[in-house]
């Protein structure tokens, strides 16, 4: 009977389904998270009469006969809507009010892409991630500077020691994707770059379509609570009616299972 297979894809894809809506709650709280979606795709059909073939004469069947084998889980989108901003006071709290991402060096060389502006100085001053990873390019803030400042183009200006007047340190740059949902997550609120998201293009802040910087603001989740609710109260309905399927099979097989007794 194939409806058993057929609810049990059904139960499976909203399993995958509760399992995405899950991370979104667990990171509503988390800096720079962007929300996912879970997207399904139908699978493959039996078919008993194609359209159009003919019955007698000229005469042709105007539709086909088929019978679909269930759903499957195709792709988990990531939505890129800008999240909540909030004032933090902390003059290296950095948001990014539009398109783009930070540009962050891992260990091995390489280079990772970030929303997270939450940033703070090492022992030797250079600006890094929570996991002590560098911005790129790199910025150092030596010691004793104050009245530090971000503008939105990114330069980073600090009244040094001995000096009445602010002294320019760096600028961040931001990179821009021609598909950011091809970005692959790596944890850590860290993207990697490549393959469908395209190569990255590190432009100034607030040029060829970036967005501006805003200092002492952080972007929060763009997770909706009350959407995630929803979206599972629906999926577990979908588990249910699903399971009620595989209830139904059974008890059909039940009843010709019992035919010759």
């Amino acid at each position: 009977m194939r409806a058993l297979n057929t609810a049990g894809t059904g139960m499976v894809s909203q399993q995958m389904n509760l399992d995405i809506i899950a991370n979104n709650l667990a990171n509503v709280n988390t800096a720079g998270f962007k929300g996912q979606r879970a997207e399904f795709q139908d699978l493959m059909y039996q078919t008993y009469r194609a359209s159009g073939a003919a019955t007698q004469g000229e005469a042709r069947l105007p539709q086909s006969a088929q019978i679909g084998l269930g759903s499957r889980f195709s792709a988990s989108a990531t939505l890129f809507t800008t999240g909540s901003m909030s004032n933090t006071g902390n003059a290296l709290d950095i948001a990014i009010n539009g398109d783009g991402f930070f540009q962050i060096q891992l260990p091995d060389g390489s280079t990772a892409y970030t929303r997270d502006g939450s940033f703070k100085t090492d022992a030797n001053g250079l600006m890094v991630t929570s996991d002590g990873y560098p911005i790129v390019p790199n910025i150092t803030l030596p010691s004793g500077a104050r009245a530090l400042t971000i503008s939105g183009e990114g330069f980073i200006s600090a009244i040094l020691p001995g000096n009445n007047d602010p002294e320019e340190l760096g600028q961040v740059q931001i990179a821009m994707f021609t598909n950011p949902s091809g970005l692959t997550r790596m944890g850590q609120n860290l993207y990697k770059g490549g393959g469908a998201s395209g190569e990255a293009q590190v432009v100034t802040p607030g040029q060829e379509g970036s967005g501006t910087l805003l200092q002492m603001v952080l972007e929060g989740s763009n997770v909706q609570v009350v959407e995630e609710m929803v979206k599972m109260i629906t999926a577990q309905r979908a588990y249910e009616i699903n399971s009620k399927a595989i209830q139904t099979s059974d008890d059909m097989l039940s009843v010709l299972n019992n035919l010759k007794r």
